[in-house]
């Protein structure tokens, strides 16, 4: 079995912790590995909500129901199998995997097209998308207190939706299994590696699903089990959350937006005991962006000046690190049409 990734486990969910020593555990992990597993006791996501949002039978929609839905320039909408290709420069062909992007819900209405298939879940998938985005400014918060960032509120005030819109979006995914696809055995992924646009990543995967890989320190890939070791009894898995390309910007890459990818792991030998890529993959990911408008200008922070100061230079491994981009929504845009080729191509025609 694989030599899988090490990455910490915290508890973020009780008052009575120790902000401070919590604050300092979600920023060291943050900036060694990327990537952070959150202990899923239900106290900030009910586990039961989880569950529903898993079972909604969206990928099940007639196709012309999605098609309807398909996907804009503004991020939101259906993507079909292939559409998306996260690693242009190295993918034969598109990722193997569906997904659909809510944007903004008002009054608990999508403002977006969607299935009539889940149109009777609409307000639920508005409450859940709520709950991600009340959790990532509780991260935030954190982040900011354990980078001593003068105000601590630094991250969360640039994410309040009272300051404007964003780019954030709740996702669905649905992989399909090794045995139903065309995928080669040495090349085809599910998802081409790529590291996340926004700040921040809150990702919910289900037991026994095989297939996320990070980039690791060393430049070797590692899974990342669905279930870490110390939490088989837990009432769910784990949320795993990670930096995105953002929070490393205001860091000057202190905190690493680490690159991975999803994979067809049976073929690479790189399989967790317990888990598989014959079955179908199924995950929500919650993409948590700033204000689009917000400058990305580095973080009032001694830590993260004196990380500049020291000569440090971007995280290898992330094609993003380095800074290209003043403001949110610009950089969005240059990673959004770098993935849907064929959708600014044909617009550009119109």
């Amino acid at each position: 079995m694989a030599t899988v990734a090490r990455i910490p486990i915290i508890d973020i969910s009780s008052d009575v912790q120790d902000e401070a020593q919590v604050a300092k555990e979600l920023v060291e992990a943050a900036i060694e590995h990327g990537f952070i597993y959150i202990k899923n006791t239900g106290r900030n996501i009910p586990v039961a909500t989880v569950d529903a949002a898993f079972d909604l039978k969206l990928f099940k929609a007639p196709l012309e129901e999605k098609q309807k839905c398909t996907i804009q320039q503004n991020n939101r909408g259906w993507s079909a199998m292939q559409y998306e290709t996260l690693d242009p420069g190295n993918q034969r062909v598109g990722d193997f995997k569906e997904a659909f992007n809510f944007g903004e819900f008002i009054n608990g209405k999508a403002q977006q097209p969607i299935p009539e298939t889940i149109a009777e879940h609409e307000s639920q998938i508005s409450a859940f998308r709520d709950l991600c985005y009340d959790m990532c400014l509780k991260i935030n918060t954190l982040l900011g207190i354990g980078l001593k960032i003068d105000p601590p509120s630094f991250f969360t005030s640039a994410h309040l939706r009272s300051e404007g819109p964003s780019g954030t979006i709740l996702r669905l995914l649905y992989y399909p299994p090794l045995t139903s696809t065309t995928a080669s055995a040495a090349e085809d992924v599910r998802a081409g590696a790529h590291s996340d646009y926004g700040s921040m990543t809150m990702l919910f995967r289900l037991a026994g699903q095989a297939g996320l890989e990070i980039l690791t320190r060393d430049n070797t890939w590692a899974p990342v089990p669905v279930l870490p070791p110390g939490t088989a009894d837990d009432p769910a898995p784990p949320i795993l959350v990670n930096i995105g390309d953002l929070l490393s910007y205001w860091t000057n890459g202190l905190l690493r937006s680490t690159v991975h990818r999803v994979v067809f792991p049976g073929n690479k030998g790189s399989l967790v005991e317990g888990e598989t890529d014959r079955e179908p993959r199924y995950s929500i990911a919650y993409f948590c962006h700033p204000v689009g408008t917000m400058p990305l200008m580095p973080v009032p922070s001694e830590r993260v000046r004196a990380f500049a100061g020291a000569g440090a230079e971007a995280v290898k491994g992330n094609p993003y690190a380095e800074r290209k981009v003043l403001t949110a929504n610009e950089h969005l845009h240059m990673r959004l049409k770098a993935s849907y080729l064929q959708l600014y191509k044909d617009k550009d025609k119109e």
